[in-house]
C-alpha cells in the first residue's frame, strides 16, 4: 500500500520556526518518527535527528552548557529529537538550546505527555507549540481507498483499529499478533518508566475492567474494591494512562438541569483494537456483544481526531439525567453545541424532551452506517 500523508505533517512544518520548539505528542507507534522524518527530509536547510532512547544522544547532550551545545549544533538549523521524554531534564535542555543558539528550530515528540515528569513543561512556555498525533484517521485512510473499500473495511477498523502498520498489514493473524506485540512490549512501557511501578498487573487488571465497561459511566469506588485498591489509587492509574494516550475521559456536560448527572466519568480508548487486544476480542461482528460499544468508540474517536488535526477547539462530554435520559456525544465550541447518539441498527431516536427543553438550540444528529461518513 502507498504511504499515508498526515493531515498534521503540513501544520506542523509550517510552525516550524527560529529560536521556537515544536512538541509532538503521540503513543507509541503512531506514527510520529515517521512524520518527523519525512518532515525533516523536506526541511530546505541543514537537519540533525537523535533519538532519545539512544545512548550517544544522552551523553551528547548530558553536558547542559551553551558551549556544548553551540559546539554540538553549530551550522545546524533545525534540531529533531524522538522519544525526547526519555531524556532527563528535557524541557530546560531545550529552553537553553531556542534561547542561546541564534535561528535554530526544534522538533521533539514524545510517547507520553512530557509534563508527565514536568519535563516540558514550565521551561518552554511562550517557546513551544504542542500538537498530538492520533492513530490515522478515517479522512488519512481515505486517500488509499475508494468508498467502496471504506465500507467494506469498516469492520476491520472496529475490530483491528487505525494504528498505522495495523492499517496497512493484509493478514488478521498478523494484525492481531501485532496488537497485542503493542500492548505487551509498548502500551505499559512508558507508564512503568515513569510510575516505577514493579508490577504492571494491576494496571492490566484495571484496563481490561475499562474495557469491559467502555461507554458505560465509570464509578472509581467500584474499581477500587474489585482490584483490591484505593479510589485515589485507581485515579492515579486511569490519569497515568490518559497522560501515555491508552485512554481519555468524558465527562458529564451540565449547564442548566438540577436533575444532569455532572461528576461522573465515562472512559474510552484511543483506539479500538488497543481495546480489543486488551482483553484478547478479535471476534467478527456478527458473534459479539459489544458492537454498540466498539461502535461509540470509533466515531467518538473519529471526531476527536478530526479536533486535533483541524485545530477545532471542541470540547467534548456525554449528557445524563439521573432519570436515565441520555445522549452518547455532547460537542461544545465557542459558538455551537452539537448533540450526537450512535446506533449499529437502523434506529433513528429523536432527541431526549429534558435536552430539547433545556438546550433548544443545540443541533441533534443520528450517526449509524448509512450516514456515519458525514460525520468523520
Amino acid at each position: 500500500m502507498e504511504t499515508i500523508d498526515r493531515i498534521l505533517q503540513e501544520k506542523i512544518t509550517a510552525r516550524i520556526e527560529p529560536n521556537k520548539a515544536v512538541l509532538i505528542f503521540g503513543a507509541r507507534r503512531v506514527g510520529k518518527t515517521v512524520m518527523m522524518r519525512k518532515i525533516v527530509n523536506s526541511y530546505p536547510g541543514r537537519t540533525m535527528m537523535l533519538n532519545g532512547e539512544d545512548y550517544d544522544t544522552l551523553a551528547l547532550l548530558e553536558n547542559r552548557s551553551v558551549a556544548n551545545y553551540r559546539h554540538l549544533l553549530e551550522g545546524v538549523d533545525l534540531l529533531a529529537i524522538d522519544e525526547a521524554q526519555t531524556i532527563p531534564q528535557i524541557g530546560n535542555i531545550l529552553k537553553l538550546i531556542v534561547d542561546e543558539i541564534p535561528g535554530i528550530s526544534v522538533l521533539a515528540s514524545g510517547s507520553s505527555s512530557f509534563d508527565l515528569l514536568n519535563k516540558a513543561g514550565e521551561p518552554l512556555v511562550g517557546r513551544s507549540t504542542q500538537f498530538f498525533l492520533t492513530p490515522f484517521s478515517q479522512r488519512e485512510i481515505a486517500q488509499t481507498e475508494t468508498a467502496l473499500e471504506t465500507r467494506q473495511n469498516l469492520e476491520n477498523r472496529l475490530i483491528y483499529g487505525s494504528y498505522p502498520e495495523v492499517v496497512m498489514m493484509d493478514s488478521y493473524e498478523r494484525k492481531t499478533d501485532y496488537l497485542r506485540d503493542i500492548v505487551g512490549a509498548y502500551l505499559l512501557k512508558d507508564i512503568l518508566a515513569v510510575d516505577r511501578l514493579k508490577n504492571s498487573g494491576k494496571m492490566r487488571d484495571l484496563l481490561r475492567l475499562i474495557a469491559f465497561q467502555l461507554g458505560n459511566v465509570v464509578s472509581y469506588d467500584e474499581l477500587g474494591k474489585q482490584l483490591g485498591m484505593s479510589k485515589t489509587t485507581v485515579e492515579k492509574y486511569l490519569d497515568l494512562l490518559e497522560k501515555v494516550f491508552v485512554i481519555y475521559r468524558l465527562g458529564a456536560y451540565s449547564r442548566n438541569l438540577r436533575k444532569e448527572i455532572s461528576k461522573a466519568g465515562k472512559w474510552y480508548f484511543y483506539d479500538n483494537g488497543i481495546r480489543n487486544a486488551i482483553i484478547g476480542a478479535f471476534s467478527p461482528l456478527a458473534i459479539r456483544q459489544d458492537v454498540g460499544a466498539l461502535w461509540e468508540n470509533y466515531i467518538i474517536g473519529e471526531r476527536r481526531k478530526a479536533n486535533f488535526n483541524e485545530d477545532l477547539h471542541k470540547e467534548f462530554y456525554f449528557w445524563r439525567t439521573y432519570d436515565k435520559q441520555e445522549i452518547d456525544l455532547i460537542e461544545e465550541s465557542a459558538d455551537s453545541l452539537s448533540a450526537l447518539e450512535f446506533k449499529w441498527g437502523n434506529k433513528m431516536p429523536t432527541a431526549p424532551k429534558a435536552f430539547q427543553e433545556a438546550y433548544a438550540h443545540a443541533g441533534f444528529h443520528v450517526v449509524n452506517r448509512e450516514n456515519y461518513l458525514e460525520f468523520i
